[in-house]
């Protein structure tokens, strides 16, 4: 830690996460007023030397490296952001647990479930705080249903459906990144389905898979960095899992990045005895809330979905842009990082943490085992 009380950062990896991250600490000071605690950017780590320079002079890092293990080690560190391709995180959440570094872990875990066991046998001995950036927990309209669910305002739930759809995958012949390749841990359903399995269990509890299936849209993908490498076991780009509730709730959860004409749409509608609620991400400034207690008359009374303005309604120390103007996405990424910088502040563990990740893993990797493989070339 500095002598002026701020805790050294090191992320590891600054492509676009790594970018969202360095972004969240940078305007923490400017989001929250007082922020739960000062930080400052010490180090980056990326696969290349020209690729750290980069993100050392964009984002004001003290020191650009190749190497992450020495990074991690400087007594200067005190927070570790794991944000490089799945199948590097676990050396290097090992690596900083073993130093006792406070961790925060960009989605999924681990590339494999073997990866992630290693990681749950590390737990007992871990001193630090941790955090998995699963941020769609984070936002206003997230948060508020979370209320509604806990408060007993739809009562038991009947049924359910989650999704989160992208669609960049639809054309064949697109070079894609290592997100598209299975031996990294890549494919849609840790990717996105991560994002929405997490969301949806956060809201109402433990969901058990019933049945999966899976479409690999193309098998003949090309690596984005490498245009004459194909890459050799493509990740699935659509899973669609059936699932219940620990009473037997039914619903269905769907990840896709071949959903023509979606851009970044996480959605959920969750169907109660008392009440129901639909968010959408594309909407995010709202969350619609069906309260069966409204009269039904005359003519229809007040009953049916109502919006919620839950727009940036964050609160204090949250005191900017402002609680009425639009959201935007990084916002609930650096409401995510905010619960976790409270965390340490008070000597808490992280929610959702390592752990957490690591369930969510086992959870994937038996999802994946259920799928069955339909590729078509």
């Amino acid at each position: 830690m500095a002598k002026d009380g701020r805790l050294g950062v090191a992320i590891l990896g600054c492509g676009f996460i790594g970018k969202v991250h360095a972004y969240a600490h940078l305007n923490m000071p400017l989001y929250y007023s007082p922020p739960p605690m000062r930080t400052r950017l010490v180090g980056v780590a990326t696969s290349s030397t020209a690729t750290a320079e980069r993100a050392r002079e964009l984002f004001g890092f003290e020191v650009a490296t190749t190497d992450a293990l020495s990074l991690i080690a400087r007594d200067e560190v005190d927070i570790v952001h794991v944000c490089t391709p799945n199948d590097r995180h676990v050396e290097a959440l090992l690596a900083a647990m073993a130093a006792g570094k406070h961790i925060y872990c960009d989605k999924p875990l681990t590339a494999t479930l073997a990866e992630a066991d290693r990681v749950a046998a590390a737990l007992p001995a871990y001193p630090g705080t941790s955090q998995m950036t699963l941020q769609y927990r984070f936002w206003p309209a997230t948060l508020r249903a979370k209320q509604l669910i806990d408060a007993g305002r739809i009562g038991a739930v009947t049924h359910f459906r989650g999704a989160y759809l992208h669609s960049g995958s639809v054309d064949r012949t697109r070079p894609l990144n290592w997100k598209a390749d299975a031996d990294r841990g890549g494919g849609v359903l840790n990717d996105l389905g991560s994002h929405v399995i997490d969301l949806m269990q956060h809201l109402i509890g433990p969901l058990e898979p019933l049945h999966a299936v899976r479409r690999v849209w193309s098998a003949d993908r090309r690596d984005l960095t490498d245009p004459s490498r194909q890459i050799a076991r493509v990740g699935e780009d659509l899973v669609m899992v059936t699932m219940r509730t620990a009473d037997g709730a039914p619903g269905v959860i769907e990840a896709s990045k071949i959903a023509t004409g979606c851009e970044d749409e996480l959605r959920f509608e969750i169907h109660g005895e008392q009440g129901a609620l639909r968010f959408n991400l594309m909407d995010a400034n709202w969350l619609d809330f069906c309260d069966l207690t409204d009269a039904d008359a005359p003519w229809g009374g007040e009953r049916g979905w109502r919006r919620i303005a839950t727009v940036a309604r964050y609160d204090k120390p949250a005191d900017f842009p402002g609680p009425k103007n639009h959201i935007g996405w990084l916002r609930g990424h650096v409401h995510c990082l905010y619960h976790f910088l409270s965390a340490i502040a008070r000597g808490e563990p992280g929610n959702p943490g390592l752990a957490v990740g690591v369930a969510l893993q086992r959870q994937l990797a038996h999802i994946a085992e259920m799928a069955i493989a339909r590729p078509d070339r």
